[in-house]
């Protein structure tokens, strides 16, 4: 293992010229002006595991191509990882608001020492090449890798991922694995590492809810008619009781409580939320009382309002009585419940406070269910012993209140889990302008992932 990190760390400067040639190219899935420069990406992927000994090829899908990859010189008997990034990257507008060119890379100064500045910097290349790099460390070393590895790049993942289904379909016998790793996350603050081990899913609808045949004068019809704003937002204003617990019944059902260890494990992270809310104006959970701020944020389902509409909606005044209003609402959800049921309970809730003459229309959104990993998954423990040893310390084993839809799929089509464990902050402006990537966090993401190789193979 020594020898590996000697060979990353010596390695660091051409590691950087590798990864700056990826972040040249514009491969921005969602304009399809850069159909040509996502191929030329997912090409140069290719190339560069092919380089490093890797049998590699594109897969081909009704969108942009799939990279997939394969090492299996370790031999049958030895544990099997799927590696999963992405080469996309998302529009780099608005272009004014960047310090220098999105696509020319740039090393700078900044307060944590040396960065990485560019699109895709962090989300995906560079933790992508981080990982790379470190099984280059090993194949110069070892001429071969600790586990039998399969490196899967997706070239949609920013756009939406409409033809991921389509490519785990089709490879579904060559991304047989026992788990999957995905680096596409970050630690917890610039010294721990960090594990995510849930994600909450997610259940959207949209309710319409339907009155007079037509817009109504207000003076006319006022005091006799329906009005459907109104009905509709006295029903959604009983979806939470005063301490914020949801009423739509049957809803907790399959909900556990947070394990008394995992609960101990996240009052030791110094979690602040007044400082969490300040950000953003604010300073309250609002969330269940009872619960802790993050059991709020990664472990409680929630029911959300996220638009609601109806009537004159121009300036000034039109007194009408509208003929429907409509709200749309998402549920994020957590491992046990069943989003079908969830938005089936909602429907019925709704239904059954509607006044005479309204009648209700609902449409329905995505829909996917939580994610846990079990905290006994010998993957799960190999990896916490591999970050301790990087860092002197170990992982925070945390949660995210949001949805990573190629989790889901994973499970859906391969019926694997998946490792989360990426190098980031939260500070990297994904997104956003002026991306980056702490050095420090791309070395030594590289290292930990040289020595999450080895603790799979155990």
């Amino acid at each position: 293992m020594h020898k590996i990190l000697d060979t990353v760390d010596a390695q660091l400067e051409t590691s950087l010229e590798r990864l700056f040639a990826f972040l040249r190219i514009p491969s921005i899935s969602a304009q399809p002006v850069h159909a040509p420069d996502c191929r030329r990406a997912a090409e140069w992927a290719r190339d560069m595991l092919e380089g490093m000994g890797f049998t590699a090829r594109l897969s081909e899908t009704s969108g942009l191509p799939g990279v997939i990859a394969t090492h299996h010189e370790a031999g049958p008997a030895a544990p099997h990882v799927l590696f999963y990034g992405h080469y996309d990257v998302q529009p780099a507008d608005p272009l004014a608001l960047w310090n220098s060119d999105p696509f020319d890379p740039q090393l700078i100064d900044g307060p944590r020492g040396k960065r990485i500045v560019a699109r895709g910097a962090v989300d995906d290349k560079g933790q992508v090449v981080s990982f790379m790099e470190a099984c280059r460390a090993h194949l110069t070393v070892n001429g071969k890798l600790p586990v039998r590895l399969t490196v899967l790049l997706e070239g949609e993942e920013e756009n939406g991922s409409p033809s991921l289904a389509e490519l785990l379909r089709k490879e579904r016998d060559n991304l047989a694995a026992d788990f999957v790793l995905v680096a596409d996350t970050n630690m917890w603050d610039f010294e721990t590492p960090a594990i995510t081990t849930s994600l909450r899913g997610l259940a959207a609808v949209e309710v319409r809810l339907h009155g007079p045949s037509r817009d109504l004068h207000s003076g006319l019809f006022g005091g006799i008619a329906l009005n459907p704003i109104a009905a509709l937002v006295k029903i959604l204003g009983e979806l939470k009781d005063d301490a914020g617990h949801i009423q739509i019944p049957g809803f907790y059902d399959g909900v556990a409580d947070v394990p008394e260890a995992l609960a101990a494990s996240w009052a030791g992270l110094g979690f602040n939320p007044e400082a969490f809310l300040g950000d953003v104006g604010l300073h309250s959970p609002a969330g269940e009382q009872g619960q802790s701020a993050l059991a709020q944020l990664w472990a409680r389902p929630t029911a959300e309002i996220n638009g609601i509409y109806g009537g004159y909606q121009g300036e000034g005044s039109k007194t009408v009585i509208p003929a429907h209003a409509t709200a749309k609402l998402t549920f994020r959800l957590v491992p046990g419940q069943n989003p079908q049921k969830v938005v089936e309970n909602f429907e019925r809730f709704v239904t059954e406070r509607l006044p005479p003459d309204a009648r209700a229309e609902f449409l329905h959104g995505g829909a996917s269910p939580g994610f846990a990993v079990s905290p006994d998954a010998g993957f799960l423990r190999a990896a916490q012993a591999a970050l301790a040893a990087e860092f002197g310390k170990p992982a925070a084993l945390i949660g995210s209140g949001a949805s990573i839809p190629v989790v889901e799929a994973f499970k859906t089509h391969l019926g694997l889990d998946t490792l989360l464990a990426g190098f980031g902050l939260d500070d990297d402006c994904i997104h956003s302008p002026n991306e980056k990537f702490e050095l420090a966090c791309f070395h030594r993401g590289t290292r930990a992932h040289a020595r999450l190789l080895a603790a799979f193979a155990s």
